[in-house]
């Protein structure tokens, strides 16, 4: 019989310690996080398998790298201008657009469907913001849930309504 031999292996890490001055800088930067809450304006969008949480903060000199998406700024999320412009519509229509900036999580589904999904979550946060969008934002039909999801595969099917070929003999 072979006999295992324990071998045992310690490694040494150095360790800085931090100075009390940097312990308290770091102490007072939390500090002042957590008492820096800023009211923001909530609202939720759905479309297909895409969910987005919007918050919407007033804030005067707001640019485009102050729009974040899962934590990307909105160039880097949405590359292309046509979505960008989906997801900035909501804001130019009530006049708003650099004026606000916001932080969106989204979840799920593809970019058209998270950036439409994203888009009725800024709508909805504007009308919570001042009541008085939301007639503007109804006519350009930002307001309104698109409720189509995609048609599950019957069995038999190759797709949701396609049938195999049909075949005489």
């Amino acid at each position: 019989m072979a006999v295992k031999k324990e071998v045992k292996t310690t490694t040494t890490k150095k360790v800085k310690k931090a100075t009390p001055e940097v312990t308290e800088k770091v102490a007072a930067v939390k500090a002042e996080k957590k008492s820096v809450e800023e009211v923001y304006f909530y609202g939720v969008g759905r479309r297909k398998a895409s969910v987005a949480q919007v918050r919407l903060f007033a804030y005067d000199k707001a640019t485009d790298s102050d729009f974040v998406i899962n934590k990307k700024k909105l160039k880097d999320y949405f590359p292309v201008a046509n979505l960008q412009n989906t997801f900035l519509a909501p804001l130019k229509a009530v006049g708003l657009y650099g004026k606000v900036r916001a932080t969106v999580l989204v979840r799920g589904g593809g970019v058209t469907g998270q950036v439409e999904a994203v888009r009725l979550g800024i709508s909805r946060a504007l009308v919570k913001y001042d009541e008085t969008f939301k007639k503007t934002l109804k006519e350009l039909g930002y307001m309104t849930r698109d409720a189509r999801e995609v048609e599950r595969k019957k069995p038999g099917l190759k797709k949701a309504r396609k049938s195999p070929q049909w075949a005489k003999r």
